[in-house]
């Protein structure tokens, strides 16, 4: 079965949301793993509070990927499902607000104006600098990532509201709202099937 018109936005963005939250949050994800790593190597991979967003930006883009890959190749994946894409972002956001809010405690006496660091400490300022972009873009990542999941719970509970309860029996990238619950996920064909047994 090919994608619908839901799934073919989720490709661009997500859902039917206009901005593309999905290639954003691995864009943004990948962002933190390059600039957290950065940032380990200077300090020896020693500091909790640089850990933690490097392990769950590997965690978040294995994770995120995988689902990706398992939504496009099967045409039934449970995991490519509304209810599963809310979970599984919903977990990822309260993660990503705990993590921060320790690592950015821990982080609150680097001093902001990197400049101000002596011009003969140059390692030490590029790692000044690659915290403070480290220290938005983990903010940022956990911004997108609750997005998706509310912007998903939304529409989902838009259209079970429409009547449409069969959102939650078929992944989002192949839900058509036209489909009806007692068509299931294949479609029409079983639909005629009825009408043809109910001529006999």
């Amino acid at each position: 079965m090919t994608f619908s018109s839901v799934g073919r936005k989720k490709l661009a963005g997500h859902g039917k949301q206009n901005v593309a939250l999905f290639p954003a949050f691995l864009l943004v994800d990948i962002i933190v793993l390059a600039l957290s790593t950065r940032v380990n190597q200077f300090q020896d991979f020693f500091y909790v509070a640089d850990i933690f967003p490097l392990v769950l930006s590997i965690i978040s883009l294995i994770l995120v990927v995988l689902l990706f890959t398992v939504d496009l190749t099967l045409i039934n994946s449970y995991t490519g499902r509304a209810q599963s894409e809310i979970g599984v972002f919903g977990v990822l956001s309260i993660f990503w607000l705990a993590f921060n809010a320790f690592s950015t405690a821990r982080w609150h006496q680097i001093p902001f104006q990197c400049d101000s660091i002596p011009t003969d400490f140059v390692d030490e300022r590029e790692w000044c600098k690659s915290l403070q972009a480290l220290k938005s873009f983990v903010w940022i990542n956990f911004l997108i990532c609750f997005g998706i999941s509310m912007f998903t719970l939304r529409y989902t509970i838009a259209e079970y509201n429409k009547g449409n309860k069969h959102i939650f029996e078929m992944p989002l990238s192949r839900y058509r709202p036209e489909l009806r619950s007692d068509q299931g996920f294949g479609g029409g064909r079983g639909s005629e099937f009825l009408q043809f047994e109910k001529m006999t």
